[in-house]
């Protein structure tokens, strides 16, 4: 009866040690992200090993986007905080400030190849490639007015870009949780190589487009990226006024230039207010050729769930509508 005993203590005691490993082996890694972008980046690099909260979801901009106080509670207790920098979150550093600690914050552009931001001036000839203005017809954009700075923050839109902020999730995640690092590693090459995959079906796509029909129209220019890896030219007109209606010299300046550059086909973006567009339409007679996402991903149930979807959807939107022109 003795060693009965002593045998399931010994059983017992070995039990509770395996359920202890266990419980530290599966022990999740908090991580805040700002946008549902890095969301998916981070989903695929860190898998079962994460506990992912998102700030900004599908659907919603970054550039407008005000703090909930429950973003605060999760940033306080986040072990990472995965941001884009470039002054693309105008919200992290208040919301950082806030909280009670401070988490590490790793910029996931570091690394990347860049374009500059050429134009910083208020005049609106020549703002419609690199002068990313928001929503002014949107009330909630007139407090967020800003310029990104020395540089373009929408890298992602540059498959080659988008690795780099896999290989900096990786290592982010490899310096906070050294046990997980092999499979992280595991995570990100295969991820690596979907993206390589991406990379070769968005250029067959692109060559699909004569190269005198590659000029369009989007409301926010948030596709310098884009346009510069894959050879495509976008117009973003939003910027040309910081009011909630364009001057009509304006307007007529805009659709001048249009008419101009031949452009071929105008679209929607899923974070920006149509209002604008619709205008340039009615002047013009274009037909949007439908809708683009930029900063943020589609819901689950729309063609933008992921970034591989995003990426797919907006060059052969692109493409289709041109060809349909």
């Amino acid at each position: 009866m003795h060693k009965l005993k002593k045998c399931f203590t010994m059983t017992s005691m070995a039990t509770l040690t395996w359920l202890g490993a266990s419980q530290a082996h599966t022990q999740e890694l908090q991580v805040v992200s700002t946008f549902s972008i890095i969301s998916d980046f981070a989903r695929n690099v860190g898998g079962e090993r994460i506990a992912l909260t998102t700030l900004v979801g599908p659907d919603a901009n970054a550039h407008a986007y005000e703090p909930k106080p429950a973003d605060a509670i999760a940033v306080g207790n986040a072990d990472l905080v995965l941001t884009n920098g470039l002054h693309f979150e105008g919200f992290i550093d208040r919301l950082i400030r806030a909280t009670d600690r401070s988490a590490r914050v790793i910029e996931l552009t570091k690394g990347v190849k860049l374009l500059r931001n050429t134009e910083e001036h208020h005049s609106h000839e020549g703002r419609h490639r690199h002068d990313h203005g928001h929503d002014h017809d949107n009330p909630k954009d007139h407090a967020h007015h800003h310029h990104h700075g020395e540089y373009d923050p929408h890298a992602w839109q540059s498959v080659r870009n988008a690795q780099v902020y896999v290989n900096n999730i990786a290592d982010a995640f490899c310096a906070a949780d050294e046990a997980g690092c092999q499979s992280y590693r595991a995570n990100a090459k295969s991820y690596g190589e979907k993206l390589q995959a991406l990379e070769t079906d968005l250029r067959a796509t692109v060559a699909e487009i004569p190269s005198s029909r590659r000029t369009v129209i989007t409301p926010h220019d948030a596709f310098a990226y884009l346009g510069n890896e894959y050879g495509l030219e976008f117009l973003a007109p939003q910027s040309i006024s910081s009011e909630s209606e364009a001057s009509a010299a304006d307007m007529a300046s805009l659709i001048q230039q249009i008419k101009a550059q031949e452009v071929s086909a105008i679209f929607l973006e899923n974070i920006s207010n149509p209002r604008l567009i619709q205008q340039i339409v009615n002047e013009t007679g274009m037909k949007i050729g439908g809708k683009l996402y930029s900063d943020a991903l589609s819901t689950e149930n729309g063609p933008a769930a992921t970034y591989i979807d995003m990426m797919r959807h907006n060059v052969d939107t692109i493409r289709d509508a041109v060809l349909e022109h």
